[in-house]
């Protein structure tokens, strides 16, 4: 488990995955859902893509335009969602958004998604830090009304 006490690590981990973005470049298949992720707030326009495999989420893709923060919490939530049941991915998503608005936690779900635990005190960041992840609930929710 990351330390969560090194604000110099939890930056180094954010800073890796903007500069270094995994799962980043939209693919042309018809298999994935795509939705738009824009943010009124900020220059974060993302178009994010989730290929399903029955309940497991096979891939995850995102481009566009897009901050340090935003970029990097969707390139780590890309890494950590493929593979898992859209079920595992759904605590994944409570557990990272309960991080953020400052309840109760489990930070072993969430592995360098930690990075983002002090977002709370930057408010107008928290877009940021949720617009990927928002996309990819949007994506998982979808028929499940």
């Amino acid at each position: 488990m990351l330390s969560l006490d090194n604000p110099m690590i939890l930056r180094e981990i954010i800073m890796d995955h903007y500069q270094n973005p995994r799962n980043r470049g939209l693919v042309d298949d018809d298999s994935y859902k795509k939705v738009n992720m824009n943010s009124e707030t900020c220059i974060d326009n993302l178009d994010i893509q989730v290929k399903l495999d029955g309940d497991k989420i096979e891939d995850v893709r995102y481009d566009g335009e897009a901050c340090a923060i935003c970029t990097s919490s969707t390139s780590i939530m890309s890494e950590l969602v493929i593979g898992k049941t859209k079920e595992e991915a759904k605590e994944i998503f409570d557990n990272y958004m309960n991080m953020i608005y400052e309840r109760d936690y489990d930070a072993d779900l969430l592995e360098e998604a930690i990075a983002f635990k002090n977002t709370h005190r930057q408010a107008n960041r928290i877009k940021c830090a949720t617009l990927g992840w928002m996309g990819l609930e949007k994506i998982l929710d979808e028929g499940e009304e």
